[in-house]
């Protein structure tokens, strides 16, 4: 198990939205019809432990309310070395959720509705965050068939068989994010959503 040192504890942090930040996400992530002020949300930089056994810089954007939190979540699973594949901004699949979703991207904010219906997701105004989505995917049915995104997260969807990065209520991703408060999509009654943690508005 790893402890954080102090020149990596810096690595850890929330920021307010930089022009830099700004001209990366506008017209993509943060589209036109966004009506979410820049200033409720945060550029949050941490360090995962990857697939690879490496040490990685990551990155997020997420609502003000649960910066602290977010940052503190990843802290806690950098020292288990927990694994998470990968962590850009979806800006880099040019904010196409279920591209990201299918290269296993862990992200945040964007504006979007929730897949399949005309409701705007909390990934919307940063406060839900996906991880490790391909290995722990949407599970849905719709028209009497079983619906999985991403797609090549098939597999994945029978949580009765083992998976290396199954997030389960034993996993300390799911410890970690329940104990600041956060909720999880796998255990939702009508449909699943293995990647998905997020806070509600009060």
């Amino acid at each position: 198990m790893a402890t954080i040192q102090q020149k990596e504890l810096q690595l850890f942090s929330n920021e307010v939205i930089s022009e830099v930040v700004k001209a990366r996400i506008n017209g993509i992530s943060y589209g036109e019809n966004c009506d979410v002020p820049y200033d409720e949300l945060r550029y949050v930089k941490v360090l995962y432990f990857g697939f690879d056994g490496q040490t990685h810089s990551g990155e997020l954007i997420v609502n003000k309310l649960i910066a602290e939190d977010i940052v503190e979540i990843f802290q806690e699973l950098y020292e288990l070395e927990y694994p998470i594949e990968q962590m850009v901004l979806v800006d880099e699949y040019d904010a196409d959720d279920n591209t990201s979703m299918a290269a296993n991207n862990s992200s945040a904010f964007n504006y979007r509705k929730i897949d399949g219906t005309d409701r705007i997701s909390l990934h919307s105004y940063g406060m839900a965050i996906d991880i490790n989505p391909r290995y722990n995917p949407y599970v849905r049915t719709m028209d009497g068939k079983t619906v999985v995104t991403p797609e090549n997260g098939y597999k994945y969807a029978d949580r009765a068989l083992e998976g290396d990065y199954y997030i389960n209520t034993e996993d300390a991703c799911y410890l970690a994010f329940t104990k600041k408060g956060f909720l999880w999509g796998g255990e939702w009654n009508n449909q699943k959503d293995y990647q998905h943690f997020y806070k509600e508005f009060k």
